[in-house]
This record gives structure tokens, C-alpha cells and sequence, in this order.
């Protein structure tokens, strides 16, 4: 990715939230990506764009830990906390790891166990190991009231099938949602929030506009995923907070709906799902 400055989106005509993004790695700036950036800076250009809340998202025990304290630290960022799947074969014992993250779950600022569930696309955690981790997690947010933030790549029927048979938690988040029409269907029979990152506007992304648009409004969230799935017309940069607002009319444009409307439907979501998002 080219360490470019960001092409800026105009400000939303109302306030609306980026559901999943990682504020460390835009801070510690990946590989060929270009030097970090620090977090108030990124949250005030977002500000700019109409994007005043984000969750930061953690990865690991380590980066869960960050998340929290940088929901403590900075007004309007909140955190989720968990072992993603593809971490989970090296991530520690299983309970030990759990009972911290249900610790972190309790601070005030902490909404969502995530990102956890299943990653069939690479092999960097055996399929059993993160079913187990998958299926801990989701006890940890139905014991902490917490929402449920998943990783699903290339094991749809896995994740809807663990959901199943251990009961889904009250609030469950397909974060970065992967699936086709039929996916966002059965998503939203059982009451599954869509989350929609900026791999939405690609060109080759018709199936996920597709299910974009059978998607109810009041199941949908915005993300960026940042710093990765950066959205037209800033693609092959680091990603970024402010980007949702790009995502966010072009989800508007797939539903037909006015944006400033789906600011309010995502921003009404968003605080029905992690909590009041305030201060």
C-alpha cells in the first residue's frame, strides 16, 4: 500500500460510527504502508468526515489490552476485545486467556467480545482449535452482556451452525460481512447485525452490494477494518476512520436511500448493539 495522503470524503450530513477499525496498527503503521499516525489525529479527521465514534478492535491479548486503555483514554473510541481465529493456536491457554478478556469485557468502555469466530481462507489455526475458541468467546459475551463480533471467512455455514447449537448472545455483528444475498437473508431471520467494510465499492464486490441490498437497514453497520479494505477512490492506501463515510454512501446508493437516513439507521444500530456511545 502507498503511504499517500488520504483523498478526504465530504462530511456526512449526520454523525455516524466506524463499527470495527484498529487504531494500533494505524499508530504502529504496517509494513510498506508508510510511518504510523497518532490517534488524535486520525479521530480528528474522522470528526471531519461525520465519523465521531469508532470501535477499536484487538486481536490478541496484547492488543485487546491497548484497545481498552485507548477507549479510556480518547473520547469518543470504544473497544472489543478477543483472540482472533487465526491467533488462536498460539494464543495461550484457552481458560486463562478467556478469564482476561472477561475482565477487559467489564471495563465501561469495552462493547463487543471480537474479532472472533472461523478463517478457513489460511491455515494459520487448525479448524478445531478456533471452533473452540470461537464457541469460548461466545459464552464470555453472553456472560459479560457483551456483543458478539465475528470473523467469518470461508466457513458461513460453520459459524451459522456454532451460533446455533451454543445460542447466540443477545447482539451478534458479522463484522466485514463476506456472504452473497442468501447469506444477508439468513443473517437477518435470526437477527444478525451486517457489518459492510470498504471492499463494497470494488468493482468486482457486485455479490456484496447484492446482499447489501437485501439487507434491512436496521441490520446494518459501517466499518472500515482500517487500516486494510480501503475504500474507492482511496484504495491501495493505509485505510482510515474517516473512510466509513465513503462506504456509507455507497451502501446509501445500493439501498436507495437518502444518506443522511442511513446515518441515522447505522448510528441507531450501532448504539442498540455495543450501548449508549457517549463521551
Amino acid at each position: 500500500m502507498s503511504g499517500a495522503r488520504l483523498r478526504l470524503p465530504e462530511p456526512l450530513p449526520g454523525g455516524a460510527v466506524d463499527a470495527h477499525t484498529h487504531l494500533d496498527m494505524i499508530v504502529r503503521g504496517l509494513s510498506g504502508q508508510g510511518p504510523g499516525r497518532p490517534v488524535p489525529e486520525v479521530l480528528d479527521e474522522a470528526r471531519q468526515a461525520g465519523i465521531s465514534r469508532v470501535v477499536t478492535v484487538g486481536v490478541d491479548l496484547p492488543t485487546s489490552r491497548w484497545a481498552a486503555g485507548c477507549a479510556d483514554e480518547h473520547p469518543g473510541v470504544f473497544a472489543a476485545v478477543a483472540v482472533h481465529p487465526n491467533d488462536t493456536a498460539n494464543a495461550g491457554d484457552l481458560d486463562t486467556v478467556l478469564a482476561e478478556l472477561a475482565g477487559l469485557a467489564s471495563r465501561p468502555r469495552v462493547r463487543a467480545i471480537g474479532e472472533t469466530g472461523l478463517d478457513y481462507y489460511r491455515d494459520w489455526s487448525p479448524p478445531q482449535v478456533q471452533r473452540d475458541w470461537f464457541r469460548g468467546h461466545i459464552e464470555v459475551a453472553k456472560r459479560t452482556g457483551r456483543a458478539l463480533m465475528i470473523h467469518d471467512r470461508d466457513a458461513h455455514e460453520d459459524v451459522l451452525s456454532i451460533l446455533g447449537s451454543a445460542g447466540p448472545p443477545e447482539q451478534v455483528i458479522f463484522h466485514c460481512f463476506s456472504g452473497d444475498a442468501g447469506l444477508a437473508k439468513r443473517c437477518a431471520e435470526a437477527g444478525y447485525v451486517m457489518s459492510f467494510a470498504g471492499n463494497v465499492t470494488f468493482a468486482s464486490a457486485q455479490t456484496l452490494r447484492e446482499a447489501a441490498a437485501v439487507a434491512p437497514p436496521e441490520l446494518i453497520l459501517v466499518e472500515t477494518d482500517a487500516p486494510f479494505l480501503t475504500p474507492v477512490p482511496n484504495r491501495g492506501k493505509p485505510n482510515a476512520p474517516a473512510l466509513a463515510a465513503d462506504t456509507l454512501r455507497a451502501i446509501a446508493k445500493v439501498k436507495d436511500m437518502d444518506v443522511a437516513e442511513l446515518c441515522a439507521a447505522v448510528t441507531r444500530t450501532a448504539e442498540r448493539v455495543f450501548g449508549p456511545l457517549e463521551g
